[in-house]
């Protein structure tokens, strides 16, 4: 008697199926005494042909730390998104000699599938586009809060900077 072979990949999309079509992992409505949790990825920049190997390390900590905290009562917040608006995406784009937006939105497409065969337990519905005008509006909103009460303003310093991008690097990186 042959052993069956476990089909990996039916299986897999069986279950990304049945997640995606019942809301599994939607955030709860959350009142104000619900114990609550809010689980943030760093969002990927879309700023490359796929996902690299270090994602799914990142991604699969934060998963066990919402689907701990959704087996001990709390209610959680935990979406996925990406940060797909600066130089990274535009030098992305220059270096396929395509237009920013369309490179980033096929970026966000594929990416968004390979996040999607992890499994992790994220909230479709919360999804974050940083290049989306109504994610952004807002950024831009807040910078200008910012400037008008002196919190961010322009000044000669020195920086660490990258010939490649073309930008400014953080201290971090």
């Amino acid at each position: 008697m042959t052993t069956p072979i476990y089909n990996h990949k039916d299986t897999e999309l069986k279950w990304t199926n049945i997640w995606q079509e019942t809301n599994l992992y939607k955030t709860p409505l959350i009142k104000k005494d619900d114990q609550k949790k809010y689980i943030l990825e760093t969002f990927p920049y879309p700023s490359a042909d796929g996902l690299h190997t270090g994602h799914p390390v990142g991604y699969t900590a934060s998963d066990i730390s919402a689907r701990f905290a959704r087996a001990n009562n709390y209610k959680v917040l935990y979406p996925m998104g990406w940060d797909a608006f600066g130089l990274p995406t535009e030098n992305f784009a220059k270096k396929k000699g395509l237009h920013p937006q369309s490179v980033t939105n096929k970026s966000i497409a594929n990416f968004k599938s390979q996040v999607m065969r992890l499994g992790a337990s994220y909230d479709w519905g919360k999804e974050i586009n940083t290049s989306d005008p109504n994610y952004y509006k807002w950024t831009q909103w807040f910078f200008q809060l910012l400037y008008k009460r002196g919190l961010a303003y322009k000044k000669e310093a020195l920086v660490n900077w990258d010939p490649i991008d073309k930008t400014v690097l953080a201290n971090e990186q």
